[in-house]
């Protein structure tokens, strides 16, 4: 997908990879794995103990971005360390970020992304929906 003001515009299928990859940044609880793992490698208990959240939660979640190809692991022994895969992701958070605070996060009042949107749920991976490679 290129972005650029000179361009014609991209076909609906040319965007696909980059809805998905919107998509599977759409879950909190994705973004707080990615978030925590943007600090350094965790295992699964760090992660379950740091984010308040159950293991197979945290174990699904990994799943979908590993399946993705944004997160990958290393196994040393028995335990496994999770780690960002893709440099690339920490400098589009970065830039969703600065997007956030030069809108003054007004996305947060979109009816339907919002969080006035009634917590509606978003960027739910199912194996279907992940992308493969």
């Amino acid at each position: 997908m290129a972005i650029d003001r000179d361009c014609g515009m991209t076909s609906l299928d040319g965007l696909a990879p980059a809805a998905a990859l919107f998509y599977s940044l759409a879950d909190p609880v994705r973004l707080s794995i990615v978030q925590r793992l943007a600090r350094g490698e965790a295992r699964v208990v760090d992660l379950t103990r740091e984010l308040g959240l159950a293991q197979s939660t945290i174990s699904k979640h990994l799943a979908c971005l590993r399946g993705c190809k944004l997160v990958d692991y290393r196994a040393e022994g028995r335990q496994s360390f999770y780690f960002i895969a893709a440099p690339e992701l920490l400098d589009l958070l970065r830039s969703a970020e600065h997007l956030l605070s030069a809108t003054d996060r007004a996305v947060a009042l979109c009816p339907t992304y919002g969080t006035a949107a009634g917590g509606a749920q978003v960027g739910v991976c199912t194996p279907d929906a992940q992308v493969r490679a």
